[in-house]
């Protein structure tokens, strides 16, 4: 992680971008666009580990309340309706839930859920403002599997620690996520 930081720092214009060729292939956009900004990235995979580390039916009610939300969000985006703070919100989202996967914060599954929902809508907003209109299923599709895949890495890494009795590392992983969102912030 002291490697990733500084090429975060020094590549501002990376840290927030979404890549991606909406015009021609929406299916592949979708599952580009939450792997092209390192801000999708990074809050995604945190969802995982937080949930990993709250254990029992946050490991998939967390997951499927940020997926469900972001496609709400999507809807929102795709049709214009406006949504203030997307940007800071997103860049919240990656700090707030590294520290609580590294507090192990567990403020019960109502309310991580509704935290990683809430979340979930502006990170769905954003795909859904800069996804293609003429085919948004299958751009939606796209960017839900890619989060999906980014919730199940961060989930399989979490419990595999957890497993392990690693429990610390979990937490530190999740204490990088919060450093990482915190350098995005900064550039």
């Amino acid at each position: 992680m002291k490697r990733f930081l500084p090429l975060l720092i020094l590549t501002p214009g990376m840290a927030l971008a979404h890549a991606g060729d909406h015009g021609t292939a929406p299916f592949a956009a979708g599952l580009v666009h939450p792997v092209g900004g390192t801000d999708h990235l990074l809050a995604m995979v945190a969802v995982g580990l937080w949930a990993a580390g709250s254990g029992g039916r946050a490991v998939w009610a967390l997951p499927l309340s940020f997926v469900a939300a972001m496609l709400v969000g999507g809807l929102l985006g795709a049709w214009g309706v406006p949504l203030p703070g997307v940007e800071p919100m997103i860049l919240a989202s990656v700090i707030l839930i590294g520290v609580a996967a590294a507090l192990a914060f567990n403020p019960g599954l109502v309310l991580s859920g509704l935290a990683v929902a809430l979340f979930g809508l502006f990170h769905g907003h954003a795909h859904g403002t800069e996804g293609p209109v003429s085919d948004l299923a299958q751009y939606a599709l796209g960017f839900s599997l890619a989060t999906m895949a980014l919730h199940g890495l961060g989930l399989a890494i979490g419990l595999g620690l957890t497993r392990v009795s690693q429990t610390g590392l979990l937490r530190g992983l999740g204490g990088a996520t919060a450093i990482a969102g915190l350098a995005l912030a900064m550039t």
